[in-house]
């Protein structure tokens, strides 16, 4: 990356790796390195990584106007083979600006690109056909443009593919998407809130009780307004780091701004609710007013994440996922809700029960189950019988008997 970063002079460029929702990704993960200059976007590339990790498919690089023709797009390109230093990358098809790059650009692994390469050693991650069909595509933009696209490493650069991509066409396989599953796991997500400075002051102050100043959120928000469009995934991290990566792209805002994330507990005593599965996360798709119960929240200012109040609600709150559109919103939400997420009059916050400590261990307790049943046999079994404690024999009746007859008598 040296060649590269030498031509950013003084810029103060940093690069950040990290994840990127996208719809389109299926089981394929997100991810974006980011080039930021004093906080602000100056690039970004966005690409898709195979569950295993070993294929990560390009989908697209741009560099905001500034800061073009500055090298910026190739480091982009060179971290991204450095955070996956084994991994088949496909770059896909080129347009008249790409191409152009290309030309110029110095790749660190062409070994690791699936266009140099024959598709029987990559096959299962990608489609030949649709490979076929975008180094075509290069190969036309490299004539139009009149440049040479570093065609000495491409493999059969210009010959026709077709048939040779029908045949491993077979041993690809999409994989299927594993991500959570909203009836067993518990999710985060999360919303960007301009408070009203002097609610910005109260919940950002340490000296008050965490639960009381989480109360206030959510009263200012609405217990039946938690964000419809929000990205649940797994882990509190990745809901913060969703907030910070939207932060980026809205950095002209200069409000007091807090990110508040929240801990729903697993829809399981209810229809899953409709929504789409990814690799690490899930979104409700056209919320209709969704029941969940919060068990925690946690919140922070951009500028301080190091400083990270959290709440956990023991018992946990009963809340809603505010309806996508308001038209489609249930019966139960509206008899319990406003339009603007707020409890109707005569409604209040009611807590919802302790979770058990027994949901989600049925196998756990039915194998605990099984081996104390068999204990029990076991040492049944091996109890003498009533029988074989009886005398055995009639001189060891006789033998008693006489002991019991030398026996002293009490008088």
């Amino acid at each position: 990356m040296a060649g590269a970063e030498a031509q950013l002079d003084a810029a103060g460029v940093s690069l950040w790796l990290t994840n990127w929702k996208s719809d389109a990704g299926g089981a394929w993960s997100g991810r974006r390195v980011m080039a930021l200059v004093g906080g602000a976007l100056a690039g970004r590339l966005d690409v898709y990584v195979h569950p295993d990790g070993q294929a990560v498919q390009v989908e697209q690089l741009e560099v905001e106007p500034a800061y073009r023709r500055r090298g910026l797009a190739s480091v982009l390109m060179d971290a991204l083979y450095a955070a996956h230093p084994t991994a088949w990358i496909n770059h896909g098809g080129r347009g008249p600006q790409g191409t152009l790059w290309w030309d110029r650009y110095s790749e660190p692994a062409p070994q690791r690109n699936v266009h140099n390469r024959p598709p029987a050693a990559w096959a299962r991650y990608f489609d030949p056909v649709a490979v076929a069909g975008q180094r075509a595509r290069n190969a036309y933009q490299n004539r139009y443009q009149g440049v040479d696209g570093n065609q000495e490493a491409v493999y059969r650069y210009g010959e026709p593919m077709e048939a040779e991509a029908r045949q491993y066409a077979p041993l690809f396989r999409e994989p299927d998407a594993q991500g959570p599953d909203p009836q067993l796991d518990e999710l985060h997500g999360g919303m960007r809130l301009f408070l009203p400075p002097g609610l910005h002051r109260v919940v950002h102050d340490a000296s008050a009780d965490a639960v009381v100043r989480a109360g206030i959120v959510l009263d200012h928000i609405g217990y039946g307004n938690l964000p419809h469009d929000s990205a649940w995934s797994t882990t509190e991290p990745e809901a913060f780091e969703d907030l910070a990566h939207e932060e980026v792209f809205h950095a002209a805002e200069r409000r007091p701004l807090t990110h508040v994330t929240f801990r729903i507990l697993a829809l399981a005593e209810q229809e899953p609710p409709l929504h789409d599965v990814k690799a690490s996360w899930v979104r409700f798709v056209n919320s209709p007013g969704i029941e969940v119960q919060v068990a925690g929240m946690s919140w922070r200012s951009p500028h301080r994440p190091w400083v990270t109040p959290s709440a956990v609600f023991d018992p946990p709150l009963d809340a809603a996922i505010a309806p996508e559109f308001q038209r489609d919103a249930s019966v139960a939400y509206r008899a319990r809700y406003s339009e603007l997420g707020e409890l109707r009059p005569g409604q209040r916050t009611q807590r919802g029960e302790a979770p058990s400590p027994y949901v989600g261990r049925g196998a756990e307790i039915s194998a605990m189950a099984n081996r104390l049943l068999e204990g029990i046999a076991q040492r049944a079994a091996a109890r003498p019988t009533a029988a074989s404690r009886q005398p055995s024999s009639a001189k060891q009746q006789a033998h008693q008997q006489d002991l019991r007859q030398q026996a002293p008598r009490v008088r």
